[in-house]
């Protein structure tokens, strides 16, 4: 393997890369002849047939045939081309017999179009193929000329012993000045022939990936389904956390405070000072209980974020923290209550990681809009390690982010300093 610290130019030719595009390239010529022959004779047989009813297993099972193909296609570009595309959803019919298993299949929009990269790939690999071995042959033989040269007849001319010629003995390769031209074009198609083909392969690649994976429709249906499951759970968890927190909080402290309340009053009339001392302790509790039930409250979706915006909320989050935190929000306007508290619970829940774990001294938070999306960073100088691992709170940020088509990227290598950037969709 080429060293990286070689220009990319000249490691071009040498990387593993490059011999992976062209060997599939190499491959792909016969496979896509043996594709296109396959496909065209049996559609053609089964389109031909169709006035009787030979037609229709005849056409389904070439399109089921395509399907076949398309999934040798699709695990030859991910070893050799490293793109990964999905299978498309398979083919089911409604009540799982054999006619209806053929309606579906000539239904479905996902086995057409592994028929039409059979029919476009043939006459595309036969371009790549041929111009990828073309370069890639003369480019080599000519750049390496001055170490074979010697392999051609020598005859004896009026001017001496002398190299092969055209026929004609009028036009040699032989002198240093020749011989280093050649070598001097072999090397410029040795250099250029790593671009091309990977150019070539760019059209394999989008072939591939639009004709032999699931339909856009389908990977937004299926997209949707999970993060409606993330939803679901999200709301599920969160229900469960606020009946947690009120039985473990206020509502443990209320019924302690009831009883002492009762106690207070049957020692009312027997020793007053006694009571009063009771109800005095009551009245604490009712304090603390009112604090939890506001801190409660503010988890769920606390009230100035409702009438203020996320500017005051989240400056009422970072003044909760446990080291100082700086938060500038820029924002033309107020997105959607839904983003909005999405937004809120990100910075939340990080500042509570950055006062847990982090050991940080300082804290930022910037909240701005870019184009159609609203970007949160939030920054910390601690001693970094954060993962969005499975089981962690950050991959519960992740799923819930990720429900409304949001992304998070952690940057947080061990000694730090650790960015969290939430990206979510902006929605006035």
């Amino acid at each position: 393997m080429a060293s990286p610290r070689l220009p990319a130019a000249i490691r071009a030719p040498f990387e593993a890369r490059t011999w992976r595009a062209l060997g599939y390239v190499l491959i792909g010529l016969p496979l896509s002849v043996f594709w296109f022959a396959l496909s065209v004779a049996l559609v053609s047989a089964g389109a031909g047939l169709l006035v009787t009813f030979l037609g229709v297993p005849i056409l389904a099972g070439a399109l089921a045939m395509c399907r076949g193909f398309g999934a040798v296609e699709r695990a030859r570009a991910r070893a050799l081309l490293d793109l990964d595309v999905r299978a498309p959803e398979p083919v089911r019919g409604k009540t799982g017999g054999a006619f209806s298993w053929m309606g579906a299949m000539l239904k479905s929009g996902a086995s057409w179009r592994h028929l039409l990269y059979a029919l476009l790939h043939m006459p595309w690999a036969i371009v790549g193929f041929t111009v990828s071995v073309a370069l890639w042959a003369w480019g080599w033989m000519l750049f390496t000329y001055p170490l074979w040269q010697w392999v051609f007849p020598a005859y004896v001319g009026q001017d001496g012993l002398q190299l092969y010629g055209d026929g004609t003995h009028n036009f040699y390769l032989d002198s240093p000045f020749e011989t280093g031209v050649t070598s001097a074009i072999g090397l410029l198609f040795v250099l250029a022939g790593p671009w091309v083909l990977r150019g070539i392969v760019a059209v394999d690649r989008f072939l591939v990936a639009g004709l032999l994976g699931p339909s856009r429709l389908a990977s937004r249906v299926t997209e949707l389904e999970s993060d409606r499951g993330v939803v679901v759970d999200t709301a599920a968890a969160d229900l469960r956390r606020i009946e947690r927190d009120l039985h473990d909080g206020p509502q443990a402290r209320l019924a302690s405070l009831a009883m002492d309340l009762g106690l207070a009053k049957e020692k009312l009339a027997e020793d007053p000072k006694a009571a009063a001392a009771m109800v005095d302790e009551a009245h604490g509790e009712v304090k603390v209980a009112l604090q939890e039930l506001r801190d409660l409250a503010r988890g769920i979706h606390p009230a100035v974020l409702t009438d203020r915006g996320l500017d005051a909320a989240l400056s009422s989050v970072a003044s909760r923290c446990a080291v100082p935190v700086s938060v500038d929000v820029d924002l033309p306007g107020r997105p959607v209550a839904a983003i909005e508290g999405i937004a809120y619970f990100a910075v939340s829940e990080l500042l509570q990681n950055v006062s847990r774990h982090a050991r940080a001294r300082r804290a930022w938070v910037d909240v701005w809009r870019s184009g159609g999306r609203l970007m949160i960073q939030v920054r910390d100088d601690g001693v970094g390690g954060a993962e969005a691992a499975a089981g962690r709170s950050l991959a519960g940020l992740t799923e819930r982010v990720g429900a409304v088509d949001g992304v998070v990227a952690v940057d947080s290598p061990t000694g730090g300093p650790t960015t969290v950037t939430v990206e979510l969709p902006w929605r006035a």
